[in-house]
């Protein structure tokens, strides 16, 4: 029996920031999915995976964030492989690339501040009916220290986490905060140990593969959201 519903915020709650980076790839010339592969193909250690555990505050962000997106060696290694595991035929592929970190993160976090309305009005219903528990379950960035002029850049006049968004769940579990993020397993156990629950009763929503494949590995169900 179901006793708690597991929400992604951006790609779920909030607008996808892959909205941003498909139309940043287009502005570039790059082929579709490379940034992406880029930014995945770091594993744990990438800007942005310890961008979301908290361990980096956000103007060095930005830097490692631009530099690691403009390694074309690593990156194109990546995308063949990408492409490979698609059956895809891989593109001609860039020589050099310069990504600034801060203007793609800025408009990712843009895209990624406005509701999508037809689940944000399910969650408002879910919470009158009260049968189950909501949980937020996101890789976010609410610890991070904002300089007062990153604030307005980042559309983030509340903050990363606005409480117009954390008021809508029972629990708000965040990676920053907490020091662990998806597609770790420990994250996931942590939301339900938090809430008194199994993962086999949480249905679990994401927009990211891999995120509800470690989901389903746990015993949850899952629901994909598509962009």
């Amino acid at each position: 029996m179901h006793k708690a519903i597991i929400f992604d915020i951006g790609g779920v709650v909030m607008r996808s920031p892959f909205i941003a980076i498909a139309e940043h790839e287009r502005k570039l010339g790059l082929p579709v999915n490379y940034i992406n592969c880029s930014i995945t193909g770091r594993g744990a250690n990438g800007s942005w995976q310890k961008f979301e555990r908290g361990e980096i505050e956000l103007l060095p962000f930005y830097e490692a964030f631009g530099r690691d997106l403009s390694d074309t060696v690593n990156g194109n290694i990546w995308y063949k492989t990408y492409c490979e595991r698609k059956d895809l035929e891989c593109p001609p592929l860039p020589e050099a690339l310069r990504v600034d970190g801060r203007e793609l993160f800025g408009e990712m976090m843009r895209e990624a501040g406005r509701y999508d309305e037809p689940i944000r009005h399910a969650i408002l219903r879910l919470r009158a009916a009260g049968k189950y528990k909501l949980i937020a379950l996101t890789n976010n960035f609410s610890k991070i220290n904002i300089p007062r002029e990153e604030l307005h850049f980042l559309g983030w006049g509340e903050g990363a986490t606005p409480n117009h968004l954390r008021e809508l769940f029972d629990d708000f579990c965040d990676s920053s905060n907490l020091g662990m993020r998806k597609p770790e397993r420990e994250f996931y156990l942590l939301a339900c140990e938090r809430n008194g629950i199994k993962p086999s009763e949480a249905i679990f929503l994401d927009d990211i593969g891999i995120n509800l494949k470690v989901a389903r590995e746990l015993g949850m169900e899952t629901i994909r959201e598509s962009l």
